[in-house]
């Protein structure tokens, strides 16, 4: 998950306003996107859905953020953990492309500070970099904090991504590689033989494991999970 808690406490204890805005929703369908805002709705937390590539969503994200704002000018602070496409929901909604944006951490159009843009006539949104503690696992940490190429063990960080891609959708890998097995480890090396990539005559699976997480940032490896999978629905 890309949801931060923390920082919806943070907001709450300082009486700032919560939108959750759930990116990529092209990738999911509708129905289970309506499924997680009335999951948020339950909390007390406003909730939305848009796809920065497709610009769907994005007048409905307008009129929310517009809908809570208490005052004008308003100025909106999008925030969140690295590469889960704040610069591009700006973009979308500015119009044009201002924010750099890049789908791999560390890599040129990585937000490195704090921007701020006009959005329309007194509403302003500011983007952050993701300064975020990361939250959760260590393949959350690996994902989400530093570049593939900069990882200490890539194989253990793309092992427990396939494992949840197999849990969520068995089709996933087979849809993104044309690769049909349960082992990750069997799955990265069979990945690397596909390349080709060897070295010395072994397989090279850091390499593989590493495009296999590249792969997650760029959407060619996809897959979501429901309420309903969580015990939520």
């Amino acid at each position: 998950t890309t949801r931060s808690r923390r920082v919806e406490e943070i907001a709450s204890s300082m009486g700032k306003k919560v939108i959750l805005v759930m990116n990529k929703s092209d990738l999911v369908p509708r129905d289970v996107l309506d499924e997680w805002v009335e999951v948020f709705r339950r909390e007390g937390l406003k909730a939305t859905y848009i796809s920065a590539r497709e610009r769907m969503g994005t007048m409905k994200l307008r009129r929310l953020i517009k809908g809570e704002a208490p005052e004008f000018p308003a100025v909106v602070l999008v925030v969140g953990f690295p590469k889960v496409g704040k610069s591009s929901i700006i973009n979308v909604l500015k119009g044009r492309s201002s924010a750099s944006t890049s789908p791999i951490p560390g890599n040129p159009g990585y937000t490195r500070s704090f921007q701020l843009f006009r959005i329309e006539k007194k509403l302003y949104l500011i983007d952050s970099p993701g300064i975020i503690p990361i939250e959760g696992g260590p393949l959350e940490m690996a994902i989400r904090g530093c570049p593939p190429e900069k990882l200490n063990d890539p194989v253990e960080a793309a092992s427990s991504l396939i494992e949840r891609a197999l849990r969520a959708d068995p089709s996933s890998i087979k849809r993104a590689y044309g690769i049909e097995g349960s082992d990750p480890l069997s799955i990265i090396e069979e990945f690397a033989r596909k390349r080709g990539w060897m070295s010395g005559g072994e397989l090279r699976i850091e390499e593989a494991a590493r495009q296999v997480i590249r792969d997650y940032h760029k959407c060619k490896l996809n897959f979501y999970i429901s309420p309903k999978d969580l015990g939520l629905g």
